[in-house]
């Protein structure tokens, strides 16, 4: 016979057993939502689009694979013969941007085109640099999309963060709320790239300020006898600027200044030397979404294109739409 320590002992181990068998099971991961390709460019479920390209260099419009297209961003958009990993995730990206452009745009300004070649509507478009290397980044990410809560994401990209990444409000000045997947990051691209990009310094005649600030901006600065930065984001860069009488939007006096002039809106320096304006900053456009020298290092540490997107953007998913 079991002593009467030992039968309490097994029925402690079989009720435990029973438990542990009778515990629920963790429910399967849900699958994320699948965005709708748009019925214009759609052949069907799980085929790749066909788009209608108004392409700029020829004045005409061609129907082509959205692959192929793709292709011709990468080319445009990175150079090629940066690592595999870092053009994939441009690719990505590229993807991305075209399908949530017909979502939300309906078409491209030219014609009937469903997207154009003009990197002012679109993306850079350079189909003479598809090498292997880009076509090896498009072919392994083949049908790959961006997407959050089901949704294409605005697939930003800018070529050097300069370190840290912006909002959306701070370094496009974008009217609509923050992107709930946008965020500010620290970037690996510091040290990395050509020094025109890492950091840079521009001069400005007050006269061409002022010019500026009233033929493209509709303001009037008066007499600039002093210039500073009025505000600043969560990344540091600069949204307003006090230029004499006048406080202007910092991204909107980038573009209206030439945005390869005044590289960046994350200013380290920014006065009046006499009859100038200077400033200097830190990296290269407008720093929301994927830094371009930063997914270069960050391919160059060996991460996948995947791992690069979502250092980039939170809470997204990257979903397979055609094999």
């Amino acid at each position: 016979m079991y002593k009467r320590s030992t039968v309490v002992a097994l029925v402690f181990v079989l009720a435990i057993t029973y438990t542990v068998g009778c515990a629920k099971k963790p429910s399967p991961a849900k699958k994320p939502a699948v965005p709708k390709i748009p019925d214009k460019i759609s052949r069907g479920a799980g085929k790749e689009p066909v788009l209608s390209v108004y392409e700029i260099q020829t004045h005409s419009v061609k129907e082509m694979k959205l692959e192929d297209y793709v292709a011709g961003v990468v080319a445009g958009e990175m150079e090629n013969n940066w690592p595999v990993e870092a053009l994939a995730a441009q690719a990505i990206l590229a993807r991305t941007y075209v399908l949530e452009f017909i979502t939300d745009k309906g078409g491209s300004k030219y014609g009937d085109a469903d997207i154009s070649t003009d990197f002012e509507e679109a993306q850079a478009w350079n189909p003479k640099n598809i090498n292997d290397r880009i076509k090896k980044a498009v072919e392994m990410t083949r049908g790959e999309v961006v997407t959050y809560k089901g949704n294409y994401i605005k697939a930003w990209f800018h070529s050097h963060a300069g370190g840290i990444t912006a909002t959306a409000k701070e370094g496009l000045n974008f009217k609509e709320a923050e992107p709930p997947y946008i965020k500010v990051t620290k970037s690996p691209d510091t040290d990395a790239g050509p020094a025109g990009k890492k950091t840079w310094s521009a001069s400005f005649s007050k006269d061409e300020i002022s010019s500026v600030i009233r033929d493209k901006l509709g303001m009037e600065a008066g007499p600039i006898d002093s210039v500073s930065v009025a505000k600043r984001g969560p990344s540091g860069r600069a949204t307003q600027l006090k230029i004499g009488n006048a406080t202007v939007s910092a991204p909107e006096l980038r573009i209206a200044l030439g945005s390869m002039d005044m590289r960046s809106t994350l200013l380290t320096s920014f006065k009046l030397e006499g009859d100038r304006v200077l400033m200097s900053g830190k990296g290269f456009g407008h720093g929301v979404g994927l830094s371009q020298w930063g997914a270069n290092v960050m391919a160059k540490q060996k991460k996948k294109p995947q791992d690069i997107i979502r250092h980039y953007f939170k809470d997204i998913d990257i979903v397979k739409l055609w094999k």
